[in-house]
């Protein structure tokens, strides 16, 4: 019979290889931080609870890395991961006796929930069930702990790398540091543990060896991709496990259907959904909670963040979309920005050098170039030609434009906000509209036009005496 499962995740370490400030599993892999991909995994796998040890800057932790299933325990002192683990024994007493410990490291963003619940069911094995240990083979080996076996296959030992004799160094078996390991019994066998190692440090690996040595059955699951195992002690690493992401992600996608035509310089990260059918070009990023309908296409250069596509979308290059919502059959760019708020109807059209900041445009609706539209309603099949702005901040707070169905905003015109213009109405080139323009009519917003005969010549030759005198 299965017992309850509580994962434990330890996040105390100071990773003082990160050269950094910042608590080391709060630095992010493929959008997240590396102590929020265990923790998610962890519950994936079915934890009723999750304990995460904290030490070195455990408040910016705690602030950054929420849930109403997170119980944060406190090691002041780090004094190595058998100590670590020790402190939880006060936050499970109310199921000592019938708990399983999935003991877990904050800093191995690659572990998957399957791994996790496969750790479980290998300790729950059979009537001579106990633990269970996760271990890789790997072909270098470098630092990391060797694992010796029983001839049955069960656990003999652990020796850490830096204790190991150079026989051992030549073991490829590794200890991949996850556990499953039974409540309360673990907690003896810890009290238990020296500090007779290079480290001077409670190694829980030599409580789980004593378990071994007093007759426990430890049951050793090889990771079936040894990545799972990689933890990140310094930036190099880091590197190398948010491309294992991004890549693992980039599989899923193109085995559902979507054509990535160079991964290598892709950036989709795994929160990220993508339709069936959807085109993405090289050096496209797609960050957040994004998510792309069927059948879009999304150029060279294109970035989005948080935002929501629909399908048969067209995403010209190097346009960059942050929190925006884009409907069906839109098609948006080159160089375009949509920020935050904006939201595109079916089929609206964005051009090239367009900035659309919390506005709607309405179907079929068109802001062709060189344009901005702030705080603004458009209405359907509206145009606003080339250098229009919507001029929607006073200097003290922002306002709003109305464009009516229809409309015809001539280049370059300023709408002064709060202004509204009309179903069918158009402005001239060039106008600064400060009133509303009424359905159908035509707003000119300019001073005459005023010819002085015969005057160019005269500025042309100011021109060249000018230019003289500055050769």
């Amino acid at each position: 019979m299965s017992r309850p499962r509580i994962a434990v995740v330890l996040a105390a370490g100071k990773g003082t290889r990160m050269r950094s400030s910042l608590p080391k599993v709060l630095h992010q892999a493929a959008g997240r931080p590396m102590l929020e991909w265990v923790i998610d995994a962890a519950r994936a796998a079915g934890c009723e609870r999750t304990l995460v040890i904290v030490g070195h800057g455990a408040e910016t932790v705690r602030e950054e890395i929420r849930g109403d299933d997170i119980q944060w325990v406190l090691q002041e002192e780090q004094r190595g991961t058998g100590h670590a683990l020790a402190q939880v024994e006060p936050h499970v007493q109310g199921t000592l006796g019938d708990a399983l410990l999935l003991v877990l490291s904050g800093d191995v963003p690659l572990l998957t929930a399957d791994t996790i619940g496969r750790l479980a069911v290998a300790a729950d094995r059979g009537d001579t069930g106990w633990g269970s240990m996760a271990v890789a083979e790997l072909d270098e080996p470098a630092g990391l702990g060797r694992v010796l076996t029983r001839p049955d296959g069960g656990l003999d030992r652990i020796v850490e790398a830096r204790d190991a004799s150079p026989e051992i160094l030549k073991i490829r078996r590794i200890n991949a540091g996850l556990y499953a390991l039974p409540a309360p019994e673990i907690f003896d066998f810890l009290r238990g543990i020296k500090t007779n190692n290079a480290q001077g440090e409670l190694y829980l690996t030599d409580a789980v060896g004593d378990a071994a040595s007093a007759g426990r059955r430890v049951e050793l699951l090889t990771l079936e991709n040894p990545d799972e195992a990689l933890g990140v002690n310094n930036r190099a690493e880091l590197s190398k496990v948010h491309r294992l992401l991004i890549e693992r992600h980039l599989d899923g996608l193109m085995e559902s259907g979507v054509t990535i035509l160079e991964p290598g310089r892709t950036i989709v990260e795994p929160r990220v959904a993508v339709g069936p059918d959807t085109v993405i070009h090289p050096g496209v990023s797609l960050l957040g909670l994004t998510r792309i309908g069927s059948g879009c296409t999304l150029h060279q250069g294109a970035w989005l963040r948080d935002c929501t596509v629909d399908d048969g979308v067209t995403i010209e290059p190097y346009s960059v979309l942050d929190a925006a919502r884009v409907a069906a059959g839109c098609r948006v760019g080159p160089f375009a920005r949509l920020r935050p708020g904006t939201r595109l109807m079916e089929r609206a059209r964005v051009g090239n050098f367009v900035e659309v900041k919390a506005s709607e445009l309405g179907p079929d609706s068109k802001v062709g170039h060189l344009a901005y539209v702030g705080d603004a309603k458009v209405g359907e099949g509206a145009n606003l030609g080339a250098g229009v702005v919507t001029c929607n901040y006073d200097g003290q707070r922002k306002h709003s434009t109305a464009i009516g169905a229809g409309a015809f905003i001539g280049s370059d015109t300023m709408l002064v906000a709060p202004v509204n213009v009309g179903e069918g109405a158009s402005t001239a080139a060039g106008s600064v509209i400060t009133k509303d323009v009424p359905p159908g009519a035509l707003a000119v917003g300019r001073t005459r036009q005023k010819n002085l005969e015969g005057r160019a010549g005269g500025l042309r030759a100011r021109r060249g005496s000018a230019e003289t005198k500055e050769g």
